[in-house]
């Protein structure tokens, strides 16, 4: 089996929220490691321009277990729509891509 690595992009309300987002995705193994950042976001929603504070999630993690970690950021996202975007891992130290397939449950994916 070829594994996937990726980072998923999330934004949340509040840093409460993102660390709940957070705590669920590693807890249930659908994320390896979740950074946390405050940022601010300019969009356009419903007609209008918002300025907001915001928090970044980048979410490390397979990209095969993407619509599971979707599906569990819509369960538990305060947004109509929040942002759930995936990027591709091309390169990584190999130490780091190992520990962060031992983190997801691949190890014996990994080894085949």
């Amino acid at each position: 089996m070829t594994v996937n690595f990726g980072l998923v992009l999330v934004t949340a309300a509040s840093e409460a929220e993102a660390e709940n987002l957070a705590k669920s995705l590693v807890e249930n193994k659908l994320a390896a490691c979740v950074s946390l950042s405050p940022i601010r976001s300019v969009y356009s929603w419903q007609g209008e321009i918002h300025s907001e504070a915001e928090w970044q999630l980048v979410i490390k993690t397979d990209l095969a277990k993407f619509e599971a970690l979707k599906t569990k950021v819509q369960e538990l996202h305060s947004y109509e729509v929040p942002e759930i975007i995936a990027i591709p891992i091309i390169a990584g130290s190999e130490a780091y891509l190992h520990w962060l397939g031992q983190s997801l449950s691949l190890q014996s994916e990994l080894q085949s």
